[in-house]
Protein backbone atom coordinates (compact mmCIF):
# COMPACT_ATOMS: atom_id res chain seq x y z
CA UNK A 1 0.00 0.00 0.00
CA UNK A 2 2.81 2.43 0.82
CA UNK A 3 4.43 1.66 -2.55
CA UNK A 4 1.23 2.60 -4.37
CA UNK A 5 0.89 5.83 -2.38
CA UNK A 6 4.55 6.56 -3.04
CA UNK A 7 4.08 6.09 -6.80
CA UNK A 8 1.00 8.33 -6.77
CA UNK A 9 2.62 11.16 -4.77
CA UNK A 10 5.83 10.93 -6.78
CA UNK A 11 4.07 11.09 -10.12
CA UNK A 12 1.77 13.93 -9.03
CA UNK A 13 4.18 16.23 -7.21
CA UNK A 14 7.81 15.09 -7.32
CA UNK A 15 7.88 14.25 -11.05
CA UNK A 16 5.03 16.53 -12.16
CA UNK A 17 4.69 16.18 -15.94
CA UNK A 18 4.36 19.92 -16.56
CA UNK A 19 6.37 21.67 -13.89
CA UNK A 20 9.23 19.18 -13.44
CA UNK A 21 9.39 17.14 -16.68
CA UNK A 22 8.37 20.16 -18.83
CA UNK A 23 5.89 18.22 -20.94
CA UNK A 24 2.58 19.66 -22.19
CA UNK A 25 3.65 23.29 -22.01
CA UNK A 26 1.36 24.25 -24.95
CA UNK A 27 -1.93 23.53 -23.14
CA UNK A 28 -0.39 24.74 -19.87
CA UNK A 29 0.05 28.22 -21.36
CA UNK A 30 -2.75 28.13 -23.93
CA UNK A 31 -5.66 26.78 -21.87
CA UNK A 32 -5.14 28.38 -18.47
CA UNK A 33 -6.61 31.83 -19.16
CA UNK A 34 -9.86 30.72 -17.48
CA UNK A 35 -10.26 28.19 -14.68
CA UNK A 36 -13.21 26.48 -16.39
CA UNK A 37 -11.25 25.86 -19.58
CA UNK A 38 -8.20 24.73 -17.62
CA UNK A 39 -10.27 22.29 -15.56
CA UNK A 40 -12.03 20.93 -18.66
CA UNK A 41 -8.75 20.42 -20.48
CA UNK A 42 -7.20 18.86 -17.39
CA UNK A 43 -10.09 16.43 -16.95
CA UNK A 44 -10.14 15.46 -20.62
CA UNK A 45 -6.38 14.90 -20.57
CA UNK A 46 -6.67 12.97 -17.29
CA UNK A 47 -9.18 10.63 -18.87
CA UNK A 48 -6.98 10.11 -21.93
CA UNK A 49 -3.78 9.57 -19.90
CA UNK A 50 -5.33 6.91 -17.66
CA UNK A 51 -7.17 5.18 -20.48
CA UNK A 52 -4.12 5.30 -22.78
CA UNK A 53 -1.98 3.69 -20.09
CA UNK A 54 -4.64 1.05 -19.42
CA UNK A 55 -4.67 0.14 -23.11
CA UNK A 56 -1.01 0.55 -24.11
CA UNK A 57 0.56 -1.38 -21.22
CA UNK A 58 -1.10 -4.72 -22.12
CA UNK A 59 -0.50 -4.13 -25.83
CA UNK A 60 3.19 -3.60 -25.15
CA UNK A 61 3.72 -6.39 -22.61
CA UNK A 62 1.41 -9.04 -24.09
CA UNK A 63 1.72 -8.44 -27.83
CA UNK A 64 4.71 -6.30 -28.76
CA UNK A 65 7.34 -7.84 -26.44
CA UNK A 66 6.56 -11.49 -27.30
CA UNK A 67 6.61 -10.65 -31.02
CA UNK A 68 9.78 -8.56 -30.74
CA UNK A 69 8.02 -5.41 -31.92
CA UNK A 70 9.24 -3.06 -29.18
CA UNK A 71 10.69 -0.73 -31.81
CA UNK A 72 7.11 0.16 -32.85
CA UNK A 73 6.27 1.42 -29.35
CA UNK A 74 5.95 5.12 -30.19
CA UNK A 75 3.95 4.54 -33.36
CA UNK A 76 1.49 2.13 -31.73
CA UNK A 77 1.10 4.32 -28.65
CA UNK A 78 0.34 7.39 -30.78
CA UNK A 79 -2.28 5.45 -32.74
CA UNK A 80 -3.96 4.30 -29.53
CA UNK A 81 -3.86 7.83 -28.07
CA UNK A 82 -5.31 9.34 -31.26
CA UNK A 83 -8.18 6.85 -31.17
CA UNK A 84 -8.92 7.63 -27.53
CA UNK A 85 -8.89 11.39 -28.18
CA UNK A 86 -11.45 10.88 -30.94
CA UNK A 87 -13.70 9.12 -28.43
CA UNK A 88 -13.31 12.01 -25.96
CA UNK A 89 -14.10 14.52 -28.74
CA UNK A 90 -17.27 12.66 -29.72
CA UNK A 91 -18.35 12.45 -26.09
CA UNK A 92 -17.73 16.16 -25.36
CA UNK A 93 -19.42 17.24 -28.61
CA UNK A 94 -22.58 15.40 -27.53
CA UNK A 95 -22.58 15.97 -23.76
CA UNK A 96 -20.84 19.35 -23.28
CA UNK A 97 -20.95 21.38 -26.51
CA UNK A 98 -19.96 24.59 -24.69
CA UNK A 99 -16.79 23.01 -23.32
CA UNK A 100 -16.14 21.36 -26.68
CA UNK A 101 -16.24 24.70 -28.52
CA UNK A 102 -14.28 26.50 -25.75
CA UNK A 103 -11.47 23.95 -25.96
CA UNK A 104 -11.31 24.37 -29.74
CA UNK A 105 -8.07 23.20 -31.31
CA UNK A 106 -6.58 22.24 -27.95
CA UNK A 107 -8.88 19.24 -27.66
CA UNK A 108 -7.48 17.75 -30.86
CA UNK A 109 -3.99 18.58 -29.65
CA UNK A 110 -4.37 16.07 -26.80
CA UNK A 111 -3.41 13.55 -29.48
CA UNK A 112 0.03 15.12 -29.75
CA UNK A 113 0.21 16.13 -26.09
CA UNK A 114 3.60 14.85 -25.10
CA UNK A 115 2.42 14.34 -21.51
CA UNK A 116 0.06 11.57 -22.64
CA UNK A 117 2.73 9.80 -24.66
CA UNK A 118 5.38 10.52 -22.01
CA UNK A 119 3.34 8.92 -19.22
CA UNK A 120 2.64 5.77 -21.25
CA UNK A 121 6.32 5.41 -22.15
CA UNK A 122 7.42 6.18 -18.56
CA UNK A 123 5.26 3.31 -17.28
CA UNK A 124 7.10 0.92 -19.58
CA UNK A 125 10.58 2.35 -18.93
CA UNK A 126 10.09 2.31 -15.15
CA UNK A 127 9.08 -1.37 -15.47
CA UNK A 128 5.86 -0.92 -13.49
CA UNK A 129 3.34 -3.73 -13.40
CA UNK A 130 -0.20 -3.04 -14.66
CA UNK A 131 -1.57 -1.77 -11.34
CA UNK A 132 1.44 0.43 -10.67
CA UNK A 133 1.18 1.81 -14.21
CA UNK A 134 -2.44 2.83 -13.67
CA UNK A 135 -1.55 4.51 -10.35
CA UNK A 136 1.40 6.28 -11.99
CA UNK A 137 -0.84 7.45 -14.84
CA UNK A 138 -3.55 8.64 -12.44
CA UNK A 139 -1.00 10.51 -10.34
CA UNK A 140 0.60 12.09 -13.41
CA UNK A 141 -2.82 13.08 -14.74
CA UNK A 142 -3.79 14.59 -11.39
CA UNK A 143 -0.48 16.47 -11.42
CA UNK A 144 -1.32 17.82 -14.88
CA UNK A 145 -4.79 18.89 -13.71
CA UNK A 146 -3.32 20.41 -10.54
CA UNK A 147 -0.77 22.38 -12.59
CA UNK A 148 -3.46 23.66 -14.94
CA UNK A 149 -5.69 24.83 -12.09
CA UNK A 150 -2.80 26.48 -10.23
CA UNK A 151 -1.68 28.34 -13.37
CA UNK A 152 -5.23 29.48 -14.12
CA UNK A 153 -5.41 30.90 -10.60
CA UNK A 154 -2.08 32.67 -11.09
CA UNK A 155 -3.26 34.09 -14.41
CA UNK A 156 -6.49 35.33 -12.81
CA UNK A 157 -4.44 37.11 -10.19
CA UNK A 158 -2.08 38.55 -12.81
CA UNK A 159 -5.02 40.25 -14.55
CA UNK A 160 -5.42 42.57 -11.57
CA UNK A 161 -1.78 42.80 -10.49
CA UNK A 162 0.47 45.74 -11.24
CA UNK A 163 3.01 44.23 -13.59
CA UNK A 164 5.92 46.32 -14.94
CA UNK A 165 5.34 47.20 -18.60
CA UNK A 166 8.40 45.20 -19.73
CA UNK A 167 6.91 42.03 -18.19
CA UNK A 168 3.25 42.50 -19.14
CA UNK A 169 1.66 39.82 -21.30
CA UNK A 170 3.58 36.68 -22.20
CA UNK A 171 6.82 37.43 -20.29
CA UNK A 172 5.06 37.46 -16.90
CA UNK A 173 3.42 34.10 -17.76
CA UNK A 174 6.81 32.53 -18.28
CA UNK A 175 8.17 34.11 -15.09
CA UNK A 176 5.16 32.74 -13.17
CA UNK A 177 5.58 29.29 -14.78
CA UNK A 178 9.27 29.30 -13.86
CA UNK A 179 8.48 30.17 -10.25
CA UNK A 180 5.86 27.42 -10.09
CA UNK A 181 8.41 25.01 -11.50
CA UNK A 182 10.92 26.01 -8.83
CA UNK A 183 8.28 25.46 -6.17
CA UNK A 184 7.57 21.94 -7.47
CA UNK A 185 11.27 21.14 -7.61
CA UNK A 186 11.18 21.59 -3.82
CA UNK A 187 9.25 18.30 -3.65
CA UNK A 188 12.30 16.37 -5.01
CA UNK A 189 13.46 15.37 -1.54
CA UNK A 190 10.00 14.20 -0.49
CA UNK A 191 10.15 10.66 -1.90
CA UNK A 192 13.20 8.82 -3.21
Amino acid sequence: MSNILSIFIKSMLVDNVVLVQYLAICPFIGMTSETGKATGMGLATTFVIVLATAVTWPIYKLIMVPLGLEFLQTLIFILVIASLVQLVEFYLKKSAPGLYSAMGIYLSLITTNCAVLGVTINCISKNYNYGESIIYALGSAMGFLFSMIIMSGVRTRLKTAKVPKAFSGTPILYVAAGLLSLAFLGFKGLIK
